[in-house]
């Protein structure tokens, strides 16, 4: 495969938060049956700090020297490329030792001297695109990545993810026009977050975010026609059970159905292109 980010349609999935390794594991073990069954390349990605939770005894993880201990058990076991979040300059050398792909939170996606550190890195990078932001606005985050890294922009492998848009205090909006102008703008692969684009911020308990899970399903169709080249999807065994993100969460024993309908959507919407 080019890269990580080279073979589209290419899937991103994983657990929100770290948690036990039996947990992580089934979770990979379920991942990297897919790649064989479904021909999707997969990454997995779960964090180590949820950095930006609403109230301080919000769900956080395991940290970084435990988290990063976990997620390269997760890649011995399974054999899959791990994806992580980074929050601070300070923690990229750190991450870039274990993690595949460094991960920019949505709500750190202007934060010049993260940016900066992730290129420096030199591993691929997935920068989240934040719920404020205009679609041409991440062609500076993208500036931010390349610039990192003095050989040039052929050097940081880069996707940039959508989730939506802020509408109201408590709900997200996908523009399905935004897929075309961030790979206009950015010129990297485009992902769909299909979980968070669900999230109901503010909507949740003791610090926690809502979702409306049901509609997972209908986005994801529809961005795989739209022309996402990847897509990010949260899963969980038990995800009412979740520490972190479970309203907005796949159940795992539904992940394979409800790819097997989106990878069938996004190949005949290609076809139609072709045509």
């Amino acid at each position: 495969m080019p890269g990580h980010f080279g073979n589209a349609p290419f899937l991103i999935a994983g657990p929100c938060v770290l948690e036990a390794d039996d947990l992580n594991l089934r979770v990979a073990d379920a991942l990297a049956d897919l790649t064989p069954r479904l021909g999707v390349p997969v990454i997995f990605k779960a964090s180590f700090d949820k950095a930006n939770r609403s109230r301080l005894k919000g769900t956080r993880g395991p940290g970084l020297e435990r988290g990063l201990a976990a997620l390269e058990r997760v890649r011995r076991a399974s054999g899959l490329p791990i994806l992580t979040d980074v929050h601070e300059s300070a923690q990229v050398p750190a991450v870039a030792q274990v993690a595949d792909v460094l991960q920019i939170p949505a709500f750190l996606c202007r934060q010049t001297d993260l940016l900066v550190a992730a290129g420096r890195a030199g591993r691929p990078v997935n920068i989240k695109k934040g719920q404020w932001m205009a679609p041409e606005a991440m062609a500076g985050a993208v500036e931010k990545i390349r610039g990192g890294r003095s050989g040039g922009q052929h050097d940081v492998e880069i996707a940039v993810t959508e989730r939506g848009t802020f509408f109201g205090y408590g709900d997200l909006v996908v523009d399905m026009r935004s897929f075309a102008r961030l790979r206009a703008a950015c010129g990297v692969p485009v992902v769909f977050d299909a979980t968070h684009a669900v999230q109901q911020p503010g909507k949740g308990t003791e610090g926690a975010s809502g979702g409306a899970r049901e509609y997972i399903a209908p986005l994801l169709y529809a961005a795989a026609a739209a022309g996402a080249d990847g897509f990010f999807l949260e899963t969980h065994p038990d995800p009412d059970r979740a520490p972190s993100d479970g309203p907005n969460m796949i159940p795992l024993d539904q992940l394979s159905s409800l790819l097997t309908v989106a990878l069938d959507v996004w190949h005949r919407a290609r076809e139609v292109v072709r045509a």
